[in-house]
């Protein structure tokens, strides 16, 4: 499994508005929900959930990286969405810093290996610094998605 299964230009948001996670997470779950990926009346269970899961534990990796993830009974496959800020949201990451790479995604519920194989497939892709300098000067969607096929034809 690579992240670029799991994108297209219709699930990347190429600048977050918001500042913080607890305003980028609704920001890529509303998105998420406006192009019917997560259906509307599943929204506030997402969210709940994903709020949960931050709260046990902030995603923020470090590098720049937030993976905020859930397991849900809403969802059938896997949903995915890359969101980039070129500010940096402040994500009580476990080295302090700025997050300015966000892949959120859902599971369905009791799909654990397909869970994990998610989380690894983006902690690794991203792990390339390079990778995340060609994502940072992406301008949009489009570019940021021949960022993913460029690296994902690599590894």
């Amino acid at each position: 499994m690579t992240l670029v299964n799991l994108l297209s230009p219709d699930r990347i948001i190429s600048e977050l508005k918001a500042t913080g996670r607890w305003e980028a997470i609704p920001e890529i779950v509303d998105f998420l929900v406006s192009g019917n990926a997560i259906r509307a009346e599943d929204r506030d269970k997402v969210l709940e959930a994903l709020r949960q899961r931050e709260e046990t534990m902030s995603t923020g990796i470090g590098f720049g990286i937030a993976i905020p993830h859930a397991s849900m009974d809403c969802v059938e496959e896997v949903v995915t969405c890359f969101a980039k800020s070129s500010k940096g949201i402040e994500f009580d990451s476990l080295d302090n810093a700025p997050v300015n790479f966000i892949v959120l995604f859902v599971v369905p519920k009791d799909q654990f290996q397909a869970h994990l194989r998610t989380l690894a497939a983006i902690a690794k892709f991203l792990n390339d610094r390079n990778v995340r300098g060609e994502l940072a000067g992406a301008p949009d969607a489009e570019a940021i998605m021949a960022v993913f096929r460029t690296h994902s034809q690599k590894n």
